[in-house]
């Protein structure tokens, strides 16, 4: 088999394991593309993108340019006469220049099963909209949005419990066997690209804080969804006496209430139970994790034990 040469373009966490996978590969990472440095932390401090750090670790040249638009970062680019350029997560568009670049163009992991969910948070989205069964689509890119051929796919549940993280974490595991298995199957030419049906596509929006306030109109169902999607960022807010509570764990009750949405039920060492909307028979969602502002994440339990006076049945959450 072929050993290609590959460029890689990725950012976050998620791409930087799959750069691992390409590095315990038999394949040749010639050069790795990554975000700028920002800043992170309480000093602001310029910190490296995961995939810089792997990479410098392995003594791989790194690019970090702000455009792949212009000549001279196409020139350099080209240079490398790389076979294959494996993007994840990259954060920036590629122009079909550089998607021709590379002898055997670019490919991308992306982290759904296409064309279910396109665009920039589909993980978070397919929790959201409560699927049950996500996964891993390794793609040729071409110039729309996540609109190329499918090369491979490598499904995984999505259990009633997963957070973002969760499921991120699975992707990982089943991405990076099918990443390498589509590159063994480029290098030996045995590919069998799949177009995908426009008509079963959903457009994944990326995640805002704006969105994470908890409208309590919404079925318990909806919100233990949003919940769930919305940890670990943006994490998802209400508020109980104009103090904003973040809320990182929850579960729907089989329990109808004819109580205000937003009402909070009882309150115990079990949870916060707070009445929620939508339909004849509203609904009861049960905070089990939550967090005030300048404090750390708490259990309900450890929250009533200082703070009892707060939750008192029947006042209103917004």
């Amino acid at each position: 088999m072929k050993s290609l040469r590959i460029i890689f373009a990725g950012t976050p966490e998620f791409a930087s394991a799959h750069l691992q996978a390409v590095l315990d590969s038999q394949h040749q990472v010639i050069a790795v593309y990554t975000q700028p440095d920002r800043p992170a932390g309480r000093g602001q401090k310029l910190m490296p993108s995961p995939v810089k750090s792997l990479a410098l670790e392995h003594h791989i040249p790194v690019f970090q340019p702000t455009s792949l638009r212009n000549a001279d970062a196409q020139k350099t680019l080209a240079s490398l006469n790389a076979d294959l350029m494996v993007v994840v997560a990259y954060g920036l568009i590629l122009p079909q220049t550089v998607l021709d670049t590379p002898t055997l163009g670019c490919i991308n992991v992306h982290g759904s099963i296409l064309p279910r969910w396109r665009g920039a948070a589909p993980v978070q989205r397919a929790i959201e909209a409560g699927d049950t069964e996500s996964g891993v689509t390794i793609m040729q890119m071409d110039a729309g949005l996540d609109t190329g051929d499918m090369l491979l796919k490598a499904f995984c549940p999505i259990h009633p419990t997963d957070t973002a993280s969760d499921l991120h974490d699975r992707l990982i595991k089943v991405g990076q066997p099918a990443l390498i298995q589509s590159l063994d199957n480029l290098a030996d030419g045995n590919i069998h690209p799949e177009k995908q049906d426009d008509n079963l596509a959903n457009y994944a929006h990326k995640m805002s804080k704006e969105e994470a306030r908890l409208d309590w109109q919404k079925s318990a169902q909806a919100l233990e969804r949003q919940i769930r999607a919305f940890n670990p960022w943006p994490v998802a807010i209400t508020a109980l006496d104009d103090t904003n509570i973040r809320v990182w764990e929850a579960m729907a009750l089989e329990e109808s209430t004819s109580n205000t949405p937003g009402t909070l039920i009882r309150a115990d060492k079990k949870g916060l139970d707070i009445a929620c909307g939508q339909g004849d028979s509203k609904s009861t969602l049960r905070i089990k994790r939550l967090q005030l502002a300048g404090s750390r994440a708490m259990t309900v339990q450890e929250l009533l034990n200082s703070k009892k006076a707060m939750f008192s049945t029947g006042k209103q959450f917004s």
